[in-house]
């Protein structure tokens, strides 16, 4: 491989940090936000990266599983200093929300259910919000959308972390050979040396077989919570929203968190900014105090850190593959129908209680659907609503 210079400016380690806490505190509105939030502080304001290179950084991580706004942060602060930027970079963006999920995690223990019971409520709008987007982005036609139905099936059928694991190699069995002569997109590549940077792929891998074992013969329950939530951050295709499946089938398969519990904390992982995976702070939280929190948080993002820098050599190589690329459309069509039978159970099963639980989640989805408004005050509202109903 014969790798391209890219000309990136350095930048210290603090003003790094400094910059993607700034982030970190304002990014409402899911990935989708954040890389447009991104855009403007390090492409426009900071000029830290070109249109081209930042463009080539977005779609990488839009073809890794994990969480695509995370993971170009954490390239963005690699490119600038390394490692230790690139820990940097996370850390900024992501402290503000696992804080604020974490006290949330703490306090939420002595609050009535009633006033949560809203939280709940605008989960199901979110999660429909998110069913809806991704849908007219990856199952569009005939074939994608019977992908994403049969997955939504299966997923019923299989309701374990495993069976979603097989549903996603299949449906990208299925997009190898059905979307193959769909032309890969051109842009401009970022190529670097691959270097010792293999070793992260082969760290990925290696913990991502070898972690149930060890946790199977340690029976330690931090070693196992590390396990479970390693493997929902190595397998999530398609963003924030469809890791809340797979840690369904993690965290209440084995009683870590009642079903309350759950989905009271993710209908407040949307009224917080930075990245939705923090909700795995608020797990780790619940199910072990702040020593599972620490747990979590680094287990859910570990994959992120291996694959994007691991990967940032082979770039040109996957962007000049069809056929790699091929079986993405059938991943993000599968994901789709995941996150459907995500949204039916266990979303709307536990908060769907009376008519007015449906009237509220529908009016939470006209606001965050059709007239666009922030999820902060969406959650907020819904939780005071839902409250006296």
């Amino acid at each position: 491989m014969n790798p391209e210079k890219y000309i990136v400016q350095k930048h210290p380690i603090w003003e790094v940090w400094k910059t993607a806490a700034r982030l970190g505190l304002v990014s409402f509105g899911g990935p989708v936000a954040h890389l447009g939030y991104f855009r403007e502080e390090y492409v426009k304001r900071k000029q830290w990266m070109d249109e081209k290179t930042y463009a080539d950084l977005v779609a990488l991580c839009q073809l890794l599983p994990g969480p695509a706004s995370s993971q170009v942060g954490i390239g963005i602060g690699f490119l600038q200093a390394g490692m230790l930027g690139a820990i940097a970079a996370w850390i900024g963006f992501t402290l503000p929300s696992a804080l604020i999920l974490l006290l949330f995690a703490y306090f939420s223990k002595g609050i009535a259910i009633d006033w949560l019971h809203g939280l709940l409520v605008v989960a199901v709008a979110v999660v429909a919000h998110a069913v809806w987007g991704m849908a007219r982005a990856f199952a569009f036609d005939r074939s994608r959308a019977t992908i994403a139905v049969a997955a939504a099936i299966l997923s019923f059928l299989f309701p374990n972390a495993g069976g979603q694991v097989v549903i996603i190699i299949v449906a990208g069995m299925l997009g190898s050979l059905l979307y193959r002569s769909h032309s890969p997109t051109a842009v401009s590549s970022i190529s670097i040396s691959s270097g010792k940077k293999v070793s992260f792929l082969l760290i990925f891998f290696i913990l991502l077989g070898l972690l149930p074992l060890v946790a199977q013969l340690t029976s330690s329950p931090l070693v196992a919570l590390f396990d479970s939530f390693y493997r929902a951050g190595a397998l999530v295709f398609g963003g924030g929203h469809v890791v809340l499946p797979l840690l369904q089938a993690q965290v209440m398969t084995k009683g870590w968190v009642t079903n309350e519990q759950f989905l009271t904390g993710y209908g407040m992982a949307q009224a917080v900014p930075g990245p939705l995976f923090t909700f795995a702070t608020y797990l780790g939280m619940v199910s072990f105090g702040w020593k599972g929190a620490i747990v979590a948080t680094i287990a859910i993002f570990l994959p992120s850190f291996l694959l994007v820098i691991g990967t940032l050599p082979f770039w040109e190589w996957i962007r000049q593959h069809a056929r790699f690329q091929a079986a993405f459309h059938g991943i993000h069509a599968a994901v789709v129908g995941i996150l459907l039978a995500a949204l039916y159970h266990p979303v709307w099963t536990k908060a769907i209680q009376t008519p007015a639980d449906f009237c509220l989640a529908l009016a939470a989805f006209c606001l965050l659907a059709i007239w666009k408004c922030p999820p902060l005050l969406v959650v907020i509202v819904s939780a005071i609503i839902g409250a006296f109903i």
